[in-house]
């Protein structure tokens, strides 16, 4: 079966990395996914042969042991993984945004601590925005870090919510408050690079990071809180060594994240397709196969339809942030159009399965619990929305 959503012009060194990929997913992710995902463990075997195609290290610059990769390549990349295991491309994305967030905005020397060490996956950053009392509105947050009285240290008190990778990670890009930069609430916040142990419990002296949260669907992958209480920091684990710059640093790496979700959103929407087109050949009813009934092949070309839009819409924003371009509109655009889709396209996989895709011995079912997410992670589609309408007013400012 010819797939859905290729994409031309790839350079010689894309496509063979792409194909790379996809026999890892159709080898090692697809026959495991649902075991590991029924049980909620992580896929630890699967992460370790990421480590070897040096997947963790797909953007970071070839100077700092990386493959240094465009967007685009890391983002088709993406879509291959969630293709076969959503879970699995969260393990990547939340450690992409901070290595892309150090790449951009580092000190020098905090690029090579880190980045090299990245690059291998031995040490595997998290991302943390939100808290326990906001989720959209970062200009909120509570949580707060005061220079501690020899003034080459901070202190960080408050609790964050929805850390990926919270428990397996061992770097943190921490977005908190410090009052160090203009009167705006936004530029008065501030990115730390928290190193921490792996796992749960007090990992460090203040520094507490809670079971996992037991999730609808997205399993296997840890989400978890972190409660820092008196966490002591030096003041050269500020992002660029730039307090009051943390929203902007932060915004830089949503901007590439929601290129990311987009991307896992196209790779559900595929799968899904695949699935359900799949079935349809297979099922029978009134003497023939349900993909020859007209009520049901009209699905499949809407299905498919959607699928490919959602992934064009995904390139182009890759590509323009690639060329250096401002793609806060586009990206908004790209994750608005495919997570919806997504969720669409799924659901209507799960309707050609018919009692089938209800059954846990079935892929669409993992799937109808993981599309969801995407409706939320790296902003709601009403947050899409909001940043669209602006950019467009922007461009489109009344001259009257």
């Amino acid at each position: 079966m010819a797939r859905l959503a290729q994409t031309a012009g790839l350079t010689d060194v894309q496509s063979e990395i792409l194909a790379t990929v996809r026999q890892f997913v159709d080898k090692e992710v697809i026959p495991h996914a649902q075991e590991l995902e029924h049980a909620d463990t992580y896929p630890a075997d699967i992460v370790a042969g990421m480590k070897e195609m040096g997947l963790f290290g797909i953007t970071i610059p070839e100077s700092y042991g990386g493959l240094g990769e465009s967007l685009l390549t890391y983002a088709l990349v993406v879509e291959e993984i969630a293709r076969g295991w959503m879970s699995v491309s969260g393990v990547i994305n939340t450690h992409f945004i901070v290595a892309h967030m150090i790449s951009r905005h580092g000190t020098e020397a905090q690029k090579q601590h880190f980045l090299p060490r990245m690059a291998t996956g031995e040490v595997r950053g998290s991302f943390s925005m939100s808290e326990p009392d906001l989720g959209s509105d970062v200009a909120a947050i509570k949580t707060k870090a005061r220079r501690d009285d020899d003034g080459a240290h901070y202190v960080i008190d408050g609790s964050k919510m929805w850390l990926t990778n919270g428990g397996s990670s061992n770097l943190i890009a921490l977005l908190v408050k410090t009052d160090e930069g203009a009167e705006k609430p936004h530029q008065n916040l501030t990115t730390f690079l928290v190193e921490k142990p792996e796992g749960f419990g007090e990992v460090a002296p203040g520094l507490t990071i809670p079971g996992k949260i037991d999730k609808m669907g997205y399993k296997g992958v840890d989400t978890t809180e972190a409660v820092f209480d008196g966490y002591k920091i030096g003041a050269d684990m500020v992002l660029g060594e730039a307090p009051g710059k943390g929203f902007a640093y932060m915004m830089d790496g949503v901007e590439v994240g929601r290129v990311n979700v987009a991307a896992r959103a196209c790779g559900i929407a595929i799968r899904a397709f695949e699935l359900a087109v799949e079935y349809a050949q297979q099922r029978k009813a009134f003497g023939k196969a349900i993909a020859e009934h007209q009520a049901v092949a009209f699905k499949l070309a809407e299905m498919a339809t959607k699928v490919e839009a959602a992934h064009l819409m995904m390139v182009n924003a890759a590509r323009l942030k690639d060329s250096g371009a401002r793609n806060d509109v586009e990206a908004g655009m790209a994750k608005l159009i495919a997570s919806e889709y997504c969720a669409e396209v799924t659901q209507d996989a799960f309707r050609i399965h018919g009692g089938y895709g209800y059954s846990k011995e079935y892929e669409i079912e993992r799937l109808m619990r993981e599309a969801p997410f995407l409706l939320i992670g790296e902003g709601t589609s009403e947050i899409q929305k909001t940043i669209i309408s602006r950019g467009l007013l922007r461009e489109y400012k009344s001259r009257s």
